[in-house]
């Protein structure tokens, strides 16, 4: 595949892909990263969400939980505590941890970390979205 980008996602358990891919899109914490073969070298945070790559003309899809992505000499490196296959997505597990963080936001704020159930809302919201990709 001429012009071909590396995809690593890593957690620390072990390394989830090792691919070649024509394009990714990554979860920034500003919005939607888009990396094409020849990006300029970077760094960037992730918010929890969908990370795309297209492989021979199909998008695939993976849930990250976060973490941060470097881009360096064609190869694109996500590190995060998690990283799952559409198909590897408990849906019912997900959506009772939606249903539990919208309960926990909806208590008393000096007795909740509201960041922490917002952030626990938003990975059981994107690993719902991201499953029906399987």
């Amino acid at each position: 595949m001429a012009d071909a980008l590396t995809l690593r996602i890593i957690t620390p358990d072990r390394i989830v892909l090792d691919t070649t891919a024509e394009s990714i899109r990554i979860p920034g914490t500003d919005g939607s990263i888009g990396i094409l073969p020849r990006h300029a070298a970077m760094v960037a945070a992730l918010d929890p969400g969908d990370l795309s790559y297209v492989q021979g003309g199909q998008r695939r899809h993976y849930f990250v939980s976060g973490g941060f992505a470097e881009v360096r000499e064609g190869t694109i490196r996500v590190v995060s505590d998690a990283a799952e296959q559409p198909t590897d997505i408990d849906l019912k597990r997900a959506t009772e941890a939606a249903k539990r963080a919208r309960e926990r936001l909806r208590e008393s704020a000096d007795r909740v970390d509201h960041a922490r159930a917002l952030l626990a809302l938003q990975r059981a919201l994107m690993r719902e979205r991201v499953s029906r990709y399987g």
